[in-house]
């Protein structure tokens, strides 16, 4: 029996999934690692947690299956995007920890850029907003508060790259061998470094974050042969042949091949995407267009809304508030009530994303009463999360309409979360579309499993994958009008509320 190997490298945990030809889950092995909060703000990860906790999930997740290394046809990489790490080319060691996609330090830094009116020229060329949210200011940090860094980056002994480019370095550097250094599109596409509409590392982009183009990977298509695993892991021998940032994965998974159909992730963050075509569509409202995954080795393109707190908010509960004692019990603690009795809570905790992108926003929980109980400020987290998915398509449905024309038929979703029925009857109600939930929910490391199993054979083409889609949970919006626009008026005056608390 032959398997996809999928190593899904999230925010909060590192995971390894076993796939086998119909697509289906044969084994799961994960591990959570520690989130390191310096300073208010701030979110680093230990690199080298993370490359221990994702190999450890490979290995178990193979003895699990009863699987050995000629067992695996290909192994897919997804990952967390804009966190970056900077390591020594010499000893494969990380200077500093990675900064997570969610920190905030570059935020001055990005200002100052717009106030010299450099966002116009970025966006043009990358398709992104000036936010610390992607991963240049996060390098030039390291580059320029890490003790010799700077020098070391100059005379071309350092490295960067995304979580995607550290795991195949040290999967590719075993003894005697050199370590291969690449990214794929999407990654590199979320640096504010890379030229989508040309497809290369851009020297303007560079210039304007001073950072030396000898730390960069080598760009690669999503699906294609990179290299073999050299490590004495149990993984010897295995084709890397898939890489692709976590959303642009998922949307993969979810099919979403052709313009107009779109995918939303409940994880840690929340995170939109719509597929736009072969044609670069800059938004208006406040999006970013992003690179698809492709199996046709073309540059392919997605709108896409980036919210931060998404699933985040329902940790914050379990683990700051302890109303909850674990993720799961959230659904029965929020359907206790019928509705969330007027609280309205904005989950700005690292500032706001699409479509606002105002880092100094704050979190706030309006609307209490004596009669407020556990359960409402429950629900309104779930129903948060919502709301931040519809601002989002709303901006969406704005560009598509003006650019390709295409309206969403339905939102695909898929994530953690996802799996809650009330937050998804709920997203209908509030979107005024259909809401598909397919069987099969790790969509995001089933993205990454069919762009290697594509580029190997293992299947053989996209049509193939269409036919072994399983039934969907379909729900369908049943909320009347008036109550849908009157609860996202009260969400949209809290939202507004949020970005004045700081200002």
């Amino acid at each position: 029996m032959k398997y996809i190997l999928s190593l899904d490298q999230g925010t909060t945990s590192s995971r390894a999934i076993l796939f086998d030809h119909a697509g289906q889950i044969v084994s799961v092995a994960q591990q959570e690692f520690q989130q390191i909060y310096p300073k208010p703000g701030w979110v680093e990860h230990d690199p080298t947690e993370i490359l221990t906790s994702q190999m450890s999930c490979a290995v178990q997740a193979l003895v699990r299956a009863g699987a050995q290394a000629r067992n695996i046809a290909a192994l897919g990489i997804t990952n967390q995007r804009e966190t970056v790490v900077v390591w020594e080319r010499e000893t494969g060691k990380a200077i500093y920890n990675a900064i997570v996609w969610q920190d905030r330090r570059g935020a001055d830094h990005c200002e100052r850029l717009i106030a010299e009116g450099a966002e116009p020229m970025v966006s043009a060329k990358t398709g992104l907003v000036l936010d610390p949210y992607f991963s240049a200011t996060k390098i030039a940090w390291i580059l320029d508060n890490v003790a010799g860094a700077r020098a070391q980056a100059e005379a071309g002994k350092l490295a960067m790259g995304t979580i995607d480019s550290w795991l195949i370095w040290h999967l590719t550097n075993g003894a005697g061998q050199t370590p291969v250094h690449v990214t794929d599109q999407t990654n590199a596409s979320r640096t504010l470094l890379y030229n989508i509409v040309e497809g290369r590392w851009d020297d303007d982009l560079l210039r304007l974050f001073n950072i030396p183009e000898s730390l960069l990977p080598e760009v690669r298509w999503s699906s294609e042969h990179i290299a073999e695993v050299n490590t004495t892991l149990g993984l010897g021998g295995i084709r890397i042949a898939g890489i692709a940032g976590d959303q642009q994965a998922a949307l993969f998974g979810q099919l979403c091949f052709h313009p107009g159909e779109a995918k939303n992730t409940y994880g840690t963050g929340c995170f939109l995407l719509q597929n736009i075509g072969a044609g670069f569509l800059q938004s208006k409202n406040r999006l970013i267009t992003t690179l698809a995954a492709s199996a046709s080795k073309r540059l392919e393109y997605a709108l896409e809304g980036s919210i931060f707190i998404g699933g985040a908010v329902v940790q914050w509960l379990r683990d700051n508030m302890r109303l909850i004692g674990s993720s799961a019990e959230v659904e029965q603690l929020a359907a206790s009530v019928p509705d969330s009795d007027g609280v309205v809570f904005v989950p700005a905790f690292v500032g706001l994303g699409a479509p606002y992108w105002d880092p100094h926003a704050a979190g706030l929980i309006i609307g209490l009463r004596r009669s407020t109980q556990q359960a409402h400020i429950a629900r309104a987290a779930l129903e948060s999360i919502v709301f931040q998915v519809a601002d989002a398509l709303e901006a969406m449905q704005q560009d598509s309409a003006a650019g390709t024309g295409t309206r969403l038929p339905a939102l695909r979703v898929d994530g953690g979360a996802a799996v809650n029925d009330l937050m998804m009857q709920f997203q209908a109600d509030i979107l005024g579309v259909p809401v598909i939930r397919p069987q099969v929910t790790e969509t995001t490391a089933l993205g990454a499993a069919y762009l290697a199993g594509l580029a190997t054979g293992f299947w053989s083409s996209g049509g193939e994958l269409a036919t072994q889609r399983l039934q969907d949970m379909r729900f369908e919006p049943r909320m009347p009008t008036a109550e849908v626009e009157r609860r996202k008026s009260r969400w949209k005056e809290a939202v507004e509320r949020s970005r004045r608390w700081n200002r």
